[in-house]
């Protein structure tokens, strides 16, 4: 059967993954995909999804379609098990969703590969570095199209000289109804001896290492730099605690201890570190204001703050600022600018009413933004504006 045969029933799409521990914002596209009539073949390492993506509908080949840019002969085996999955799958379009599985995928297929594919950016701190960036782009041939998963990646692939034709919008959805604690509020404070009259700021992100072959002294998500920040907010008076939501991510664990004994050091007993957790709408609740200091970031942790009717405070980088919209929704700030991240904290809660307003407007924002219905029906029909393009 052919692309042309299928078009007006259920297309086959094969999706590349290269994990099947996390990216579990992968596995509910797949899942409403499945629901819209997609044939959805995923490929993936062996792993606890495995048997969730089985269980939604999806057709599962087990393999490794990854690689670590450290080896790159894992990059040629990744490449030729693409080709091989393809040729066997037979797929209308190939969807990617890392920029290792993409890269791999381009090297697999060639250039000139009539069979289509599209790599929906999760993230874009590869398009923030000109080398990474470059060596992406420099793999694509014309049946390549991107899926931006926030409007800034979108804007960066056009300034790269990408046809806007090529280029689509459409973020990772969530399940809205998983956006609901399961305790009253007051579990937190209790928990960690807190009182009323003490600020809780949250943060709640895993712990990235700092990667010094992109120049980075810091952790990505701006841990060191919201500590900063509340040093300086608890030595203007204000009676604030930070609390700390997330483990180390990637074996960073040897970070993970830097980082608490930074915090030890710059606030004392004003810093608390939860670990990975569970619970983490449960915990949200209970933070009068919530930070997301990343130097890079997608949409982010910013959908759980909002969505939960939290006062929001993000940096202006990547995707934060899509729903983050200053004096409105939230607060942005500079990214790495404790003091400008000092400022808007001691704001947010001086002012609780007025953080209360722009919370209750970013929860109804990120509620029609984030819900993952709206975002596989528009994969779908970005499915079928690339098969037309690759068939014009």
């Amino acid at each position: 059967m052919t692309t042309g045969d299928r078009l007006g029933g259920a297309m086959r799409v094969l999706h590349l993954l290269k994990t099947s521990v996390g990216a579990t914002w992968a596995w509910r596209q797949v899942r409403e995909l499945c629901g819209h009539g997609v044939e959805v073949h995923v490929a993936l390492p062996d792993g606890p999804l495995v048997q969730r993506y089985e269980e939604v509908g999806a057709h599962v080949h087990v393999a490794d379609v990854g690689f670590a840019l450290r080896r790159p002969s894992q990059a040629v085996a990744a490449a030729a098990t693409i080709r091989k999955l393809v040729g066997e799958v037979r797929p209308d379009l190939v969807h990617s969703h890392f920029v290792n599985t993409t890269m791999a995928m381009r090297a697999g297929l060639g250039r000139n590969h009539p069979t289509p594919r599209c790599f929906q950016v999760p993230g874009p701190l590869h398009l923030e570095n000109p080398v990474t960036r470059l060596g992406e782009l420099g793999l694509a041939g014309p049946g390549d199209h991107w899926i931006g998963s926030c409007r800034w990646t979108c804007e960066r692939y056009r300034r790269s000289g990408i046809e806007p034709r090529r280029i689509h919008e459409s973020v990772y959805g969530v399940d809205l109804d998983a956006f609901a604690p399961k305790a009253p509020p007051g579990q937190l404070r209790a928990e960690l001896g807190i009182g009323r009259t003490t600020a809780i700021v949250g943060m709640v992100a895993y712990l990235y290492a700092p990667k010094w072959f992109l120049g980075q002294r810091r952790g990505l998500k701006g841990h060191e730099d919201l500590i900063d920040a509340l040093a300086l907010v608890r030595g203007a008076g204000v009676d604030a605690v930070g609390v700390f939501v997330g483990g180390p991510w990637d074996h960073a664990d040897a970070y993970e201890r830097q980082v608490r004994a930074y915090a030890a050091a710059k606030l004392g007993a004003g810093a608390r570190f939860l670990g990975t957790r569970a619970d983490v709408p449960d915990l949200l609740q209970d933070m009068d204001v919530v930070v997301h200091p990343s130097h890079s970031e997608n949409i982010g942790g910013a959908a759980e703050s909002l969505l939960l009717g939290r006062p929001t405070i993000a940096s202006n980088v990547g995707g934060l600022p899509d729903l983050v919209h200053d004096g409105e929704t939230g607060w942005l700030v500079p990214p790495r600018n404790p003091a400008r991240l000092a400022e808007a904290i001691r704001d947010a809660l001086a002012r609780p009413d007025e953080a209360a307003a722009r919370a209750r407007r970013g929860r109804e924002l990120s509620r029609r933004v984030m819900d993952v219905r709206r975002s596989a029906a528009e994969i779908v029909e970005i499915y079928r504006r690339i098969l037309a393009d690759t068939r014009a």
